[in-house]
């Protein structure tokens, strides 16, 4: 007679295999179909304000003309805290020839303005809340997951979506080719 799977196995194994599991097709899925299109309108994206770390609105539209990386992202976010500190690194070989990042936090001000001065984050942080993961979604996040960056060329175009991290290679390729 056979063994009952749940004999085999504890459940919280079993469970945590499923998760695993889950979370990875979601990102395989994500990154196969990004839903925004090379080329699509980043105006709306452009037109957006919030609140920077120190409470101060600020408007996208501000770096309008520049190579624009808006980095979805949250301090309670593992994969984007990995990949931040090649942000800022980006952010201060580049910015000088046209490239602005920008994060938009999907978090509680005071736990970003912590975070900003524990990496020394040298491009804005913006205070997006909850409402932001819609704002993701509208360019293309449709499993609403972090972290997710938006990559916006000189004349205003979407040239880049990415779910999870971005990395450095793929990063610079991009940005060198829009600067």
């Amino acid at each position: 007679m056979p063994v009952p799977m749940s004999r085999r196995f504890p459940p919280w194994i079993i469970i945590a295999v499923a998760a695993v599991t889950a979370a990875a097709f979601g990102v395989y899925v994500g990154q196969r179909d990004p839903g925004t299109q090379d080329g699509a309108d980043g105006s709306a994206l452009l037109a957006v304000s919030l609140p920077d770390a120190s409470g101060k609105q600020q408007s996208l539209g501000q770096w309008k003309g520049k190579v624009l990386v808006v980095n979805f992202w949250a301090t309670w976010c593992g994969p984007c805290r990995e990949e931040m500190p090649e942000f800022v690194r980006a952010q201060t070989e580049f910015g000088g020839r046209g490239l602005q990042f920008v994060g938009i936090a999907v978090d509680q001000q005071d736990k970003v303005l912590q975070f900003v001065e524990e990496i020394g984050l040298n491009y804005p942080a913006l205070i997006g809340g909850y409402g932001a993961m819609e704002l993701s979604r509208t360019f293309g996040n449709k499993l609403m997951a972090l972290p997710f960056t938006v990559i916006v060329d000189r004349s205003g175009r979407v040239v880049h979506t990415q779910l999870g991290p971005l990395r450095a290679e793929k990063l610079r390729s991009i940005v060198t080719q829009l600067l």
